[in-house]
């Protein structure tokens, strides 16, 4: 028999793996089949990720990115957009790395993990990066550190560096959001200093079936800061059926 359940694509982002996305997919396994893509070095470009979405991925399939991953996700519709049945992004933008000083600025901080992983190992880079990824009144939080942190130890400085450059290398993809015609889920955390409520409150506002999500309490990492308040978010969206 046929299953009732939806395809769903998960896209981690920057040197996360399918932990980023564990009480998701437990969460909603009653109502999705869920596949998580990995990155790897042939990974070269958020273009190349998406193509390798596309060629792994069910015909027809909702899509959810987390950060680096929700820009993958924009770019899977941009190459397919009668595929994908919905669109989920978390923590993330759609806008290439800005010119002049910002610009520079996001490239020196990037390429100065990018050296503490080369010298010192993976997790001090971590540790460093945690700073400014989690709200500081969760970076008490020892099992929640750890096991970001341990995600991260998982990869190496050499596909940091990938996965880097082709951040740095992002399309633009702000025209595109006004064309995104399937329903859509823009979630981020109300604390997430990378990826700002405002950021997603003006995507939201370009895409036309829409529903921006800012959870409370949180920071960059929501679907493991706030796991339940996002499941929730995932599964309201999953189960809408437009008019």
């Amino acid at each position: 028999m046929e299953s009732s359940k939806q395809s769903l694509v998960l896209l981690p982002g920057f040197l996360c793996d399918q932990t980023v996305w564990k009480q998701q997919i437990a969460g909603l396994s009653g109502i999705a089949e869920t596949h998580c893509m990995e990155w790897g070095p042939e990974h070269n470009s958020i273009v190349a990720m998406a193509e390798a979405v596309l060629q792994s991925a069910p015909e027809r399939f909702a899509l959810a990115g987390h950060s680096m991953g929700g820009r993958v996700a924009f770019q899977v519709y941009r190459l397919a957009p009668e595929r994908v049945t919905k669109i989920a992004v978390f923590n993330t933008g759609a806008d290439a790395r800005p010119a002049g000083t910002a610009g520079e600025d996001e490239e020196r901080k990037r390429r100065a993990l990018l050296a503490i992983a080369r010298s010192q190992g993976m997790r001090p880079m971590a540790v460093e990066w945690l700073k400014g990824m989690l709200p500081k009144y969760r970076q008490e939080d020892t099992a929640l550190v750890e096991e970001i942190i341990a995600m991260f130890e998982r990869k190496s400085p050499d596909l940091f560096e990938i996965q880097m450059l082709a951040l740095l290398d992002r399309p633009n993809a702000s025209p595109l959001l006004r064309m995104i015609l399937c329903p859509a889920l823009v979630l981020t955390g109300f604390d997430d200093a990378w990826s700002p409520p405002g950021r997603h409150l003006e995507m939201a506002q370009s895409i036309p079936h829409s529903q921006l999500v800012v959870v409370p309490k949180c920071g960059h990492m929501s679907t493991m800061e706030r796991p339940d308040e996002v499941t929730v978010a995932m599964r309201e969206w999953l189960e809408y059926s437009p008019e």
